[in-house]
């Protein structure tokens, strides 16, 4: 029977390298049923938005913010990303493929669009666990199987969609337990939290959304929600980006940053 530790170094030559954000798991060869099958009965000790190997920030080099927005169903903000591309301002759109499922045409045009960089966002937009943890009500998955499914199926998807898989995950509700972390890290991709709530779930009006974007420390991850068009969060983007411009701060990608 493999061990953890014989399991992993038998794909380390193909397996992108664990908190790199760089994974390649669909090119890799890796098996998602093999990854389920390590972490079944796995106990988790932890719980929340920021543990271990969950990614929060970035080695910034100046005044540097990076801009990431969730896209958890229905609708589209396109004032939002109308905004980030007037302003040629990067950003990791993480998509659920519920949200895909309601808007496959836009999905498909930020997808072509070299300005956003596509991150998962999880297939049924459920907080990942492997005890069938809650968030804000949402039940997670129940087991290790259901959290590989969570994160493989969708990852599929949007590799088809882009043409390049995904580095970047993001649970629906922003919570793991641990071992799911350490199934994100073992699929070859790379768990990204948030320094910065910008908007609270889309629950904030516009000044505030601003405010906590205007307040943020160099090296943060900046995180909001791009499909509540009704919310607060495109004004208080829309506000937020010339007041850090002409500050000298920049807006920068995710990719290619040192993350932490």
């Amino acid at each position: 029977m493999h061990t953890r530790r014989t399991f992993l170094a038998a794909i380390a030559g193909t397996a992108a390298v664990l908190g790199s954000g760089v994974g390649r798991a669909a090119a890799s060869g890796l098996d998602p049923g093999a990854i389920a099958a390590l972490n079944a009965g796995q106990t988790p000790t932890q719980w929340g938005t920021a543990l271990p190997g969950i990614v929060t920030r970035f080695a910034a080099t100046g005044r540097q913010l990076a801009l990431t927005f969730d896209a958890c169903d229905h609708a589209c903000d396109d004032a939002l990303l109308n905004t980030l591309q007037r302003n040629n301002v990067p950003a990791v759109l993480f998509l659920c493929s519920k949200w895909i499922d309601a808007n496959p045409g836009r999905a498909e045009q930020l997808a072509a669009d070299p300005l956003f960089e596509i991150g998962n966002h999880g297939t049924r937009h459920v907080p990942l666990s492997v005890t069938g943890r809650s968030a804000y009500g949402i039940a997670g998955t129940k087991s290790a199987d259901q959290a590989v499914d969570e994160v493989w199926t969708n990852q599929t998807r949007l590799t088809a969609l882009t043409g390049t898989a995904p580095s970047w995950y993001r649970t629906g509700t922003a919570h793991y337990d641990d071992v799911a972390v350490q199934i994100v890290h073992e699929l070859g991709l790379t768990p990204v939290g948030f320094s910065v709530n910008a908007d609270d779930g889309a629950t904030l009006p516009a000044a505030k959304v601003g405010a906590a974007i205007t307040g943020a420390t160099p090296g943060s991850i900046v995180l909001a929600h791009m499909n509540h068009p009704a919310s607060g969060t495109s004004a208080g983007v829309a506000a937020a980006i010339p007041a850090l411009s002409a500050a000298g701060w920049e807006f920068v990608p995710l990719a290619g940053q040192s993350v932490q």
